[in-house]
């Protein structure tokens, strides 16, 4: 499965320990895992990263903010959400291109209308003399921290406090003893998420889905970027299918990350982010469609079917939207293309 969610009732350091080291992040009050991305009807790959603490040591770029904001009075506590914070995080939400979550207490506690939480969680304030001009929190376990949020008011911008929020948590992180911090994911193509690999870069790793263990950033490469091999893959075999006279429909899947919702979680259900459609097959109301595993390095013939149906218009017909899709059955697996097409004709 590509993408997964839980929602422990209790979670131990060790156990956030143990998701952080597969590729799993924070989510609310949930812990969750997801390998791609749809921005602006545009997929790419979710590259998870952790920087190793045993050796980090600050690098110039650190060195140089913390000169440049030596002024301020910057302090660390257990996390505590008031509405100081708040306002802050609002300004910030105004002034920032991207999507963010609505508040604090809806990106720390979810749904929670209560306090309640799972996670140990830490925040770093920084004070322009009285006044709170940026924070941050972050989750810590027994070895290992996961860096949640960091904001600044916009008028602070050019102290570049959003990098300086993240390289003094992991600062702090390596002072008290742990050895690994996770600061989320960046996405190959899409450069909002690059500072992340300037930051502590000769420490840094990233986790190989396919081979399931961590490697170094400087051995990232085209065979690591998951997205744009399946969508390759499956051009190929379509190209290939219509030789033989059989019409597919190339299709982003719109509920790709279904499985990420707590109430959807335990059906398992289709994640593939795009898949071709067999159109002109008999068969029933959810045809045939055809994947590529990228995990196992597979194509496959699934037969798949309606578990939800929307009856929303279409806005986009290189979207399919009308159902919310589980598989039945995998027909037939192999890695060769030539295998796959003679099941079809």
């Amino acid at each position: 499965m590509y993408a997964k969610v839980n929602t422990p009732l209790s979670l131990h350091p060790e156990e956030l320990d143990d998701y952080l080291s597969k590729g799993w992040f924070r989510m609310g009050q949930a812990v969750f895992t997801t390998n791609f991305l749809n921005f602006k009807n545009q997929f790419y790959s979710a590259i998870w990263l952790r920087v190793e603490l045993n050796h980090y040591s600050p690098d110039p770029t650190f060195r140089k903010l913390l000169k440049l904001n030596s002024s301020f009075r910057v302090e660390f506590n257990k996390c505590d959400i008031n509405q100081k914070k708040e306002d802050l995080f609002a300004l910030y939400r105004q002034s920032v291109s991207f999507d963010a979550s609505e508040s604090i207490h809806q990106q720390l506690l979810g749904s929670n209308s209560n306090s309640e939480t799972v996670y140990d969680t830490h925040e770093i304030c920084v004070y322009d003399g009285n006044k709170l001009i940026a924070a941050g929190f972050f989750d810590i376990g027994k070895t290992a921290a996961e860096g949640i949020s960091s904001f600044y008011h916009p008028d602070y911008k050019k102290y570049s406090l959003g990098k300086f929020l993240i390289y003094s948590k992991i600062q702090y992180c390596k002072n008290l003893g742990l050895e690994y911090f996770y600061p989320g994911y960046f996405v190959p193509g899409y450069k909002a998420f690059d500072y992340k690999l300037s930051i502590g870069t000769k420490d840094l790793h990233f986790f190989s889905f396919v081979l399931k263990k961590w490697i170094s950033i400087s051995q990232f490469s085209n065979d690591h970027d998951l997205f744009p091999i399946i969508q390759a893959k499956l051009k190929v075999l379509q190209a290939e299918l219509s030789k033989h006279k059989i019409e597919t429909k190339y299709y982003n899947y719109e509920y790709f990350q279904a499985n990420m919702v707590h109430e959807l979680s335990r059906y398992d259900l289709f994640d593939h982010p795009v898949f071709l459609y067999c159109n002109n097959l008999p068969k029933a109301l959810i045809k045939p469609i055809l994947v590529y595993n990228v995990e196992e390095g597979q194509y496959q013939l699934l037969e798949c079917r309606s578990v939800w149906e929307t009856f929303e218009p279409v806005n986009n017909i290189d979207t399919y939207s009308d159902h919310l899709l589980k598989t039945d059955q995998v027909y037939f697996s192999s890695k060769e293309i030539e295998l796959i097409v003679g099941k079809l004709i």
